[in-house]
C-alpha cells in the first residue's frame, strides 16, 4: 500500500467472470468430495458385513440363555454392539481410513458456496434392543439424521430426553449490544476520519460507523447500514454526517442496493435514505455543499462510468446525473464559495466541474509543460480560492483559473484550469492534504510516511515520521490546531503533535482473521490472522495490550488453563507457545505440513489437542506450566481435514468434525482410540462446545444450508446460550441446547464479511466477534433480563417453558448505543 492502492474500476467484468469460473471449479470440488465419502462409507460397510456375522450370532446366544443372570456390564456391551450395528447398516458409520479410500481434496472453510441442497433435517426413530428383568424388552433409542450436502449424520439423543417431539426452541432471553469495535478502514479507504466539535472522532469499520471520543476513551456506534462502508462526509454544521455503503449480496447471493444514509451525530437519527436503487456496486465518495449552509450533497458510484449525482437532500430529490469517467475516482468535493462548481480526482485526471441549467459540464485540469502524474491522490482549497492536488509523483500543484487564450485559440476559446505552481513534497505519493484554520497546510506521505506542515505560500515548516510498523499516511485530522489524528494505511488510528511525537489510540488487524481465544480467568483475548500478527486486547479497557509478528499466518489459538501461555497454530503445521507474560515463544513444535485449523487444551491442562488440514489430530502431554510438551499420540480416522475438537468435562474424550461433516469420538486417555460406536458418547458431557455439528447444535442449521454456511459456533460458559458465526456477515444467539430444526435466534450485524470465528470471555459477560475480510474485530456485551437470571437452564425431559424473551430480533440491532 504505497503509491497506487487503487481498485480497477475498468475491468470490473473480469473478476466477475473469474469468480464464475471458482463457483465452478468449486461445486466440482464438492462433488468429488462427495463422491469420495460416500465410496469410503460403502468400503466400511462392506468390511463390516464380516463383522456382523459373529455379532448376530451371539445375540442368539444371549437369547438362549436369556434364563442365567444377566449383569449390567453385559446389557451395556450388548447395547453398544446392535447399536454399531444399527448405525452401520443405516449407512452413517464413523469414517476410518482405509487404504482405498484416499482423503477428498484439502479445502479452505470459506471457499465460495454453490447454493442450497437439499433440506438438512429429517428425524428418524431407530430400534434398540434393551435386555433387562429377564424379558426382552424393545425400547426406542432414538437418532436424528441429518443431511448436508446430501450427506446423512447421525445423531443420537441423549438418555435424560424422554420426548424429542416435545421439545420446544426458544428465544434465549440474553440478548447482544455492541460495546467496542478494534479497528479502523486506513487500508483501502480515504477521507475516512474526521473531528468533531463534541470532541469524538468518525470513522468506519465493516458495516458501523464510529463516534470515538479521544480524551473520554468512549465509543457511540450508528449501525444502519447493510453493508460495509466506504466514504464520510461532515456537513458545514459539524453535527450532520453523510456515509455511504458498498452494495453487498444477501444470502443468496443476489446483489442488494447501495445507498447513503444522512444522520444526526448527536442522537443517531437517520434523517434521509439517498439514492437507493439508484448507485451501482457501492458509493466511492461524498460531500456536502458549502457555500448554502450545505443543501447539496454529491455522490460518486462504484460503477465503471463512476457516474456524478447531486442531490437536494432534504427534499431527496436528484438535481443532475453525469457518468464522470471510466478510472478510478477517489475524492469529490464542491466549492466552499460557490454550490455550482464541484472538483474530482483520480487516475489520470482533475476535473472541474460547472453546473448551469441543470446541467453538469467538465473541463480536464490541464499539465501542459508539468508531466502528468499517473494518479491525483487528493486535493483542498486553499483559503485564497485556489485548488491544491496531491499526486503519485509526490508533488503539490496549485491550480488556478486562467483566461480564455483568444489569440491562439480563436473566439470560441473559453478559460481553462492550469498549474500555477508545483511544490516538491514527499518521495512516493502524497495520500493526503489537509488545511488548518489559520491557512496552513499539512501533507501526508506514502512511501516516505511523512506528515509536513507548510505556511499559506507553502513553505515547509515542521515535519515528522510516523514509525513503519503503522504503514502508510492515509488521512489527517486537525483536533485544536496543535494535536492531530492521523489515520494510517495499516489500520492505526495515531494522536500526538509535531514536538511530542505520535501513539497509536486505535489499532487493528489489517488482513482475514481466524484464531481468537479468551484467557481463563482475566478479561483479555488473543487474535492472530493472515497479516502474521498475534494480539492481545484488553476487552475491560478496550485496548491493545501487545502485539507480536510471526513468520507466518496464525490461524487457532488456545489459553492454558493455568492462564500462563497461550498455543498459536500456523499456516504450515508450525504451532507456538507462547509465554504472556515475557512474549517469549516457550515451545516451537511442527505436526505436518499443512494448516492448523483448531488447538485445543483439555480441562486440566494435562494435554493439549492440535487439528490439522491433514486429517489428523496431535495429541501432546503437557508439563512444567504449560512449557513442556511430548508427543502422546495421534488421532487417525477422519477422511477429511479437521475442523473443530472439544474435551470432555473428564479430560479424557474429544469430539471432532472435518470437512466432510464427520463427528468422531476419541478415547485419548485410552490411546487415541477412534470411539466406533458413537451411541456411548451421547451422554457425554463437554468442557467447551465450538464444534458446529452435534445434537446439541443441530437446530443452529438452516434448512438447506451448505456444510460451510457456519463457521464456527461457541457455548457460553453457563451453558445456557450458543453464538454463531455464519458466513452472511451475521452473529446469532440461540438458546443452549439446540437441538431442533428451525430454532429462533437473535441476529446482530456489523460485520461486512463472512464471520470467522466467535468467543465468550469467561465470565460470558461479553462475546468476541471476528470479521474475515473486514478485519474488524466486535465486542458484545451479554445482556440478561427476567428469567435469565435463573441459572438452571429448562430440564431437558422436559418442553422447556416459553422465553420471556418474544421481542423480535431486529429491534435489538436497531437500538442505539450510548
Amino acid at each position: 500500500f504505497h503509491d497506487h492502492d487503487v481498485s480497477a474500476g475498468s475491468s470490473a467484468e473480469f473478476p466477475d467472470r473469474l469468480s464464475l469460473m471458482e463457483v465452478r471449479l468449486q461445486a466440482q470440488e464438492d462433488e468429488i468430495t462427495l463422491l469420495k465419502s460416500s465410496l469410503a462409507d460403502a468400503l466400511r460397510k462392506l468390511r463390516l458385513h464380516d463383522q456382523q456375522i459373529p455379532l448376530l450370532k451371539q445375540q442368539l446366544i444371549a437369547g438362549k440363555n436369556i434364563r442365567e443372570p444377566i449383569q449390567p456390564t453385559s446389557i451395556r456391551t450388548l447395547q453398544q454392539q446392535q447399536s454399531k450395528s444399527s448405525e452401520e447398516s443405516q449407512g452413517s458409520a464413523p469414517q476410518t481410513p482405509t487404504s482405498s479410500s484416499p482423503a477428498p481434496p484439502k479445502e479452505p472453510s470459506s471457499s465460495p458456496h454453490t447454493g442450497p441442497l437439499s433440506p438438512i433435517m429429517e428425524g428418524e426413530k431407530t430400534l434398540c434392543v434393551q435386555t433387562a428383568d429377564q424379558t426382552d424388552l424393545i425400547l426406542p433409542c432414538q437418532s436424528i439424521k441429518m443431511f448436508i450436502r446430501g450427506r446423512p449424520i447421525t445423531m443420537y439423543i441423549p438418555s435424560n430426553i424422554q420426548n424429542y417431539d416435545e421439545l420446544k426452541m426458544d428465544l434465549p432471553s440474553e440478548k447482544l449490544e455492541l460495546d467496542w469495535v478494534y479497528g479502523y478502514r486506513g487500508r483501502d479507504c480515504r477521507g475516512n476520519l474526521y473531528m468533531l466539535p463534541s470532541g469524538e472522532a468518525v470513522y468506519f469499520l465493516a458495516c458501523v460507523v464510529v463516534l470515538y471520543h479521544v480524551t473520554k476513551r468512549t465509543q457511540r456506534h450508528y449501525r444502519k447500514h447493510t453493508d460495509c462502508v466506504r466514504c464520510l462526509a461532515i456537513h458545514p454544521d459539524k453535527v450532520l454526517i453523510a456515509s455511504g455503503q458498498t452494495a453487498g449480496v444477501d444470502k443468496d447471493g443476489k446483489p442488494l442496493q447501495p445507498f447513503v444514509h444522512i444522520w444526526d451525530s448527536t442522537t443517531l437519527v437517520t434523517l434521509q435514505q439517498i439514492g437507493l436503487g439508484t448507485f451501482e456496486r457501492g458509493v466511492g465518495s461524498v460531500a456536502f455543499s458549502n457555500a448554502d449552509a450545505g443543501a447539496f450533497l454529491c455522490v460518486i458510484d462504484d460503477s465503471n462510468e463512476h457516474m456524478l449525482s447531486v442531490w437536494d437532500w432534504n427534499k431527496n430529490t436528484k438535481v443532475v446525473e453525469v457518468k464522470s469517467t471510466n478510472e478510478a475516482v477517489f475524492a469529490v468535493e464542491f466549492n466552499p464559495a460557490d454550490t455550482n462548481n464541484i472538483i474530482t480526482c483520480g487516475k489520470s485526471h482533475v476535473y472541474f466541474w460547472t453546473l448551469s441549467a441543470g446541467t453538469l459540464t467538465k473541463k480536464q485540469g490541464i499539465f501542459g509543460k508539468y508531466k502528468k502524474p499517473k494518479f491525483i491522490m487528493c486535493f483542498v482549497f486553499s483559503l485564497t480560492g485556489d485548488v491544491l492536488t496531491g499526486d503519485s509523483e509526490g508533488n503539490i500543484l496549485t491550480w488556478g483559473k486562467s483566461a480564455a487564450d483568444i489569440k491562439t485559440l480563436g473566439k470560441g476559446a473559453k478559460e481553462t484550469f492550469q498549474i500555477m505552481k508545483q511544490t516538491r513534497a514527499h518521495e512516493g505519493s502524497v495520500f493526503t492534504l489537509c488545511v488548518l484554520q489559520g491557512g496552513a497546510l499539512l501533507s501526508g506521505g506514502g512511501k516516505d510516511r511523512r506528515i509536513i506542515r507548510w505556511s499559506a505560500d507553502l513553505a515547509p515548516e515542521r515535519e515528522c515520521e510516523i514509525p513503519e510498523k503503522y504503514g502508510a499516511v492515509r488521512t489527517i485530522a486537525d483536533v485544536d490546531g496543535e494535536e492531530l489524528l492521523v489515520g494510517t494505511t495499516r489500520n492505526a488510528i495515531l494522536r500526538g503533535t509535531f514536538s511530542d511525537g505520535f501513539v497509536a489510540t486505535v489499532q487493528g488487524h489489517v488482513d482475514e482473521m481466524w484464531g481468537l481465544a479468551t484467557h481463563p480467568f482475566q478479561n483479555i483475548f488473543l487474535t492472530c490472522g493472515n497479516d502474521k500478527q498475534v494480539c492481545v486486547w484488553n476487552a475491560e479497557e478496550h485496548s491493545l495490550s501487545w502485539c507480536t509478528t510471526l513468520e507466518e499466518s496464525g490461524l487457532c489459538a488456545d489459553f492454558s488453563p493455568s492462564g500462563a501461555v497461550v498455543s498459536v497454530g500456523l499456516s504450515t503445521g508450525r504451532w507456538l507457545v507462547l509465554d504472556l507474560q515475557t512474549r517469549e515463544v516457550v515451545s516451537d513444535l511442527i505436526d505436518g505440513n499443512e494448516q492448523l485449523s483448531v488447538i485445543r487444551y483439555s480441562p486440566d491442562g494435562s494435554f493439549v489437542a492440535v487439528g490439522s488440514h491433514d486429517n489428523f489430530i496431535y495429541i501432546y502431554s503437557v508439563t512444567e506450566g504449560g512449557r513442556r510438551y511430548t508427543r502422546f499420540g495421534k488421532c487417525t480416522g477422519h477422511s477429511s481435514f479437521i475442523t473443530h475438537l472439544d474435551w470432555s468435562k473428564d479430560g479424557k474424550y474429544i469430539m471432532s468434525n472435518s470437512g466432510d461433516y464427520e463427528i468422531l469420538y476419541w478415547d485419548v486417555t485410552g490411546g487415541c482410540k477412534l470411539l466406533r460406536n458413537r451411541y456411548e458418547s451421547k451422554d457425554r458431557e463437554w468442557a467447551s462446545y465450538t464444534c458446529v455439528l452435534g445434537f446439541h447444535v443441530m437446530g443452529v442449521w438452516l434448512e438447506g444450508s451448505d456444510g460451510t454456511d457456519i463457521n464456527a459456533l461457541c457455548r457460553s460458559h453457563s451453558e445456557r446460550v450458543v453464538a454463531v458465526a455464519d458466513d452472511f456477515c451475521k452473529v446469532h444467539l440461540f438458546q443452549y441446547p439446540c437441538p431442533k430444526p428451525k430454532a429462533p435466534s437473535h441476529r446482530y450485524e456489523g460485520h461486512g464479511s463472512h464471520v470467522t470465528n466467535v468467543r465468550f470471555t469467561h465470565c460470558d459477560s461479553h462475546l468476541l466477534s471476528l470479521g474475515g475480510k473486514d478485519a474488524c474485530i466486535l465486542q458484545w456485551r451479554v445482556k440478561r433480563s427476567g428469567a435469565a437470571d435463573n441459572k438452571d437452564h429448562p430440564n431437558f425431559s422436559l418442553p422447556p417453558s416459553t422465553s420471556t424473551s418474544s421481542s423480535d430480533p431486529r429491534n435489538q440491532r436497531e437500538k442505539e448505543l450510548g
